[in-house]
């Protein structure tokens, strides 16, 4: 159930322009040069200015759940996006990844491509809107060169403005952060080095293809099996404890639901696994569940005593990420 460890990485130190502080992590020195980290000196005032909390910030994307899973759950994964209004002629494709190298927000590559981190601290409250910000000066950034964050007005665009939302979107989970260079296989010493250590900080990581957003991961101790699901999170519950109340809820012998948390305005159920079952052994057992629990989400009526314990249970052990 633990969340996954991030590569840490340090960020390349920005310059100041025209008397204009840059927003980097809240744990990183402050560009100003005072010593102090940035919550503790220019971030303050950033953060009473942070716009209101956007509950669910990829909602109406398509493929919201795995939006949350890539922000909050997946080492190493890319998906390549489509813009409403079609890419710039300089502009040959773009593409969200859940990290870039030195953590930055973006980053625009010598052939003009353009990566995009998800995984980031963002300057406001709503992730989609600071996303946005970066992606519209990622598409104009000089080849070659990183984007870093800044603060953008409360009517500035939103991903949901600026992407296809027509378009399908399809993660592809990685082994480890290759997709950070062009050619990994020939890159310097130092190069192959950062690589294999960001590499080593990563849980294998694989996404279920029969149900969406569910994604397993292998641990020391065991595996678990974490499911970003769309449902309203009390009609959600109320399902979980009815199955487990039945139990129904596992997803075959030795595994167990052990829980769930929020992120994102989404809840994300649990799952602990035996460390033998893989990812490709998920597969039935995740189909078979998700047709149990539709069959619930449909039941009416009360809970029973039974049932109001298994949800409590759930409520008492649940955490919100974001």
């Amino acid at each position: 159930m633990a969340k996954k460890r991030r590569p840490q990485t340090k960020a390349a130190k920005p310059q100041l322009v025209d008397g204009e502080v840059p927003v980097v992590g809240a744990r990183e020195p402050c560009p100003c040069g005072s010593g102090r980290r940035y919550k503790a000196c220019h971030g303050r005032a950033a953060a009473q200015a942070v716009t209101e909390l956007v509950r669910r910030p990829f909602e109406g994307l398509p493929g919201e759940c795995d939006w949350v899973a890539l922000r909050e759950l997946v080492p190493a994964a890319t998906v390549p996006l489509k813009l409403r209004d079609g890419l710039p002629e300089d502009v040959p494709s773009v593409t969200l990844a859940t990290v870039l190298p030195m953590a930055w927000p973006a980053l625009r590559r010598d052939d003009g491509a353009v990566l995009l981190g998800l995984q980031n601290d963002t300057p406001s409250g709503d992730v989609s809107r600071d996303l946005a910000d970066v992606l519209r000066r990622a598409l104009t950034a000089r080849p070659g060169t990183p984007v870093a964050a800044e603060r953008t007005g409360a009517d500035a665009p939103r991903l949901q403005d600026l992407l296809d939302v027509e378009a399908p979107f399809v993660p592809e989970v990685h082994d480890g952060f290759e997709f950070w260079v062009e050619d990994a296989a020939n890159q310097s010493p130092e190069v192959a080095a950062s690589l294999e250590r960001a590499n080593s900080a990563a849980l294998p990581t694989a996404r279920l293809g029969v149900v969406e957003a569910a994604y397993w991961c292998e641990t020391p101790e065991k595996n678990h099996l974490r499911w970003v699901m769309p449902h309203p999170e009390d009609e959600l519950l109320d399902a979980l404890a009815r199955l487990h109340a039945a139990g129904a809820s596992s997803l075959g012998e030795g595994t167990r639901l052990v829980g769930s948390f929020r992120a994102h305005g989404l809840l994300v159920p649990v799952w602990d696994l035996p460390v033998s079952m893989r990812a490709e052994d998920c597969e039935k057992p995740a189909a078979a569940f998700a047709e149990r629990l539709g069959e619930a989400l449909a039941t009416d009526g009360p809970l029973s005593a039974d049932e109001r314990r298994a949800r409590n249970g759930f409520t008492n052990r649940q955490i919100t990420l974001n």
